[in-house]
């Protein structure tokens, strides 16, 4: 019988990051993972002078939290934000990448969005206030800016960040400050402008809102944070895990490690992992109300990271390309990391993801290895430049069925629920991706405001 204060489970970016603040605090936490690592969806994977990364690419310092938990590791992590070089995005219109505007003159002058369009925006600050709650975030779009905008802007966005349709998330969930704009301020410009004007503390200039991984690769993030855990404290490759309430309000978890019987006993419980292990995770919880919780959609991608050892002067100097489904390609977007961090790939070549499938193509998720090692090598041509027949000199293929949670008009239906079992059972606490955001920095703000209520 092992006994503790708090159970977190999950060993992803939330779990470790809650478990080190914890620990911080002076309170004995232990971490309980189902898989045989730590990183839940993060994983770093070296072949020669590449480096894969097999889930997130990249985050944004967009809370103040990220940089403090860097700063908490010191030397055992370096926070890496990206290249000056890599601030240029790129949307496929046409046959063809074109950058999307960062400037005045480039807004006019862009082929991506219509006449009609750009000179529609001018009015943007004096359009009335949207009056549906549950507003998807391309008819916010398109009632504010137009339907250029949503095509060749908006939709390309929300595969990026969602690899989802804009026409299915709700704005109000999936995009908050978007929506708060418009509703605090009548107009997303007048916002904006507004936002740029609030006094900010020393503490909120640390959200610097760039891009950012960690040195060599997030697996050394979470690497560096469980270290400062102490590994002692975080056991993995438990499966079969459940977790009950005693009688006295404390907790009891069960499973099974290497072949044998585990049991926890412990004052708190959190969990970190995604809703559909909940049911099996927390079997104590009405039936009605874990209907509620698990109701929720995942988008499915593939990411076939492509290695070069010789670009012969093809060089991507950008964050990335992303493509509008209205332009009917085969990928959702195609990211350069090592155009953004350091050391990904050999000088004079270069590192290269393309995302595939999610809600747009969920079949995709079915394709065998040669096939989308053919699907990349023909975009390495037709979307690239490079040669025709380029062949990489490394490649990693990695699925995931439930990568990214979709934020529909039914989050507020699983928060109202979560906030119900919380209720009954004051001492357990359902976190995770399913609630407060899905971004790298979302997941580490989400660990640093649990442990603050302790």
């Amino acid at each position: 019988m092992i006994q503790c204060h708090t159970i977190v489970v999950g060993a992803g970016i939330t779990g470790l990051t809650l478990a080190l603040q914890l620990r911080r605090k002076g309170i004995d936490a232990i971490v309980v993972e189902r898989q045989n690592r730590i990183g839940g969806q993060i994983h770093t994977v070296s072949d020669g002078p590449f480096v894969f990364e097999t889930g997130p690419n990249t985050g944004v310092v967009k809370h103040p939290e990220v940089a403090e938990l860097f700063e908490q590791l010191g030397d055992a992590c370096q926070l890496e934000t990206a290249l000056e070089s890599s601030k240029k995005r790129l949307i496929w219109k046409n046959g063809k990448f074109n950058p999307l505007p960062a400037g005045l003159l480039q807004a006019i002058t862009t082929p991506l969005f219509t006449w009609h369009d750009k000179f529609r925006i001018l009015g943007e600050p004096w359009r009335a206030k949207g009056t549906d709650p549950n507003e998807s975030v391309a008819a916010l779009a398109a009632r504010r800016l137009g339907k250029s905008y949503v095509d060749y802007a908006v939709d390309p966005f929300i595969s990026g960040v969602y690899a989802g349709n804009p026409y299915n998330l709700a704005v109000r969930c999936a995009l908050p400050k978007l929506y708060q704009l418009e509703q605090q301020y009548g107009s997303f410009i007048r916002g904006s402008i507004a936002k740029a004007k609030q006094p900010k503390t020393e503490r909120d200039l640390k959200a610097t809102k760039k891009v950012f991984s960690a040195m060599g690769g997030f697996s050394n993030l979470t690497n560096a944070v469980a270290n400062a855990i102490g590994t002692e404290h975080i056991l993995t490759s438990v499966d079969k895990i459940s977790i009950l309430p005693n009688a006295d309000n404390t907790w009891r978890l069960t499973g099974r490690r290497n072949g044998e019987e585990i049991e926890i006993e412990a004052n708190k419980v959190v969990t970190t992992c995604g809703a559909y292990s909940l049911p099996e995770l927390l079997p104590f919880i009405d039936a009605e109300i874990m209907e509620k919780i698990n109701n929720l959609t995942y988008a499915p991608v593939v990411q076939v990271g492509v290695g070069l050892m010789n670009t012969n002067g093809n060089d991507w100097l950008a964050f990335g390309g992303l493509v509008p489904s209205i332009e009917k390609q085969n990928v959702l977007g195609i990211l350069f990391p090592s155009a953004c961090f350091s050391d990904r790939a050999p000088q004079g070549g270069a590192l290269m993801s393309f995302f595939i499938g999610g809600m747009r193509h969920p079949e995709m998720l079915n394709m065998s290895d040669s096939e989308l090692i053919n699907m990349v090598s023909t975009n390495l041509h037709s979307m690239l430049g490079f040669e025709r027949g380029t062949v990489p000199d490394a490649v990693n293929i990695s699925r995931h069925q439930r990568a990214i949670p979709q934020y529909e008009a039914s989050t507020d239906e699983r928060l109202q629920a979560i906030k119900r079992a919380q209720y009954k059972y004051p001492t357990l606490c359902i976190a995770g991706n399913l609630r407060d955001g899905i971004g790298m920095g979302d997941r580490i703000k989400q660990a640093f405001d649990i442990a603050s209520k302790f």
